[in-house]
């Protein structure tokens, strides 16, 4: 059903999906009572859903992707 370049593109998504989850994480406060502003860091608010939104487009690509047949005479 599915051929190699389908498979490498669902794993290249999967990829883009995990690093973006990855770039999500830390900023947390050493102390619980003081307030870190480091999540609001432009690698968690914007860098990092861009990554994950694009490896949801790579996914559904790679789902959708279909080989041209080339007709031989």
């Amino acid at each position: 059903m599915f051929s190699k370049k389908n498979y490498q593109l669902l794993l290249l998504g999967i990829f883009f999906i995990a690093m973006g989850y990855l770039l999500m994480m830390g900023g947390e406060s050493k102390d619980p009572n003081v307030f870190s502003e480091e999540i609001f860091s432009f690698r968690r608010i914007t860098l990092a859903p861009i990554v994950i939104v694009l490896g949801f487009i790579v996914v559904m690509a790679s789902i959708m992707w279909k080989e041209k047949k080339s007709e031989t005479k």
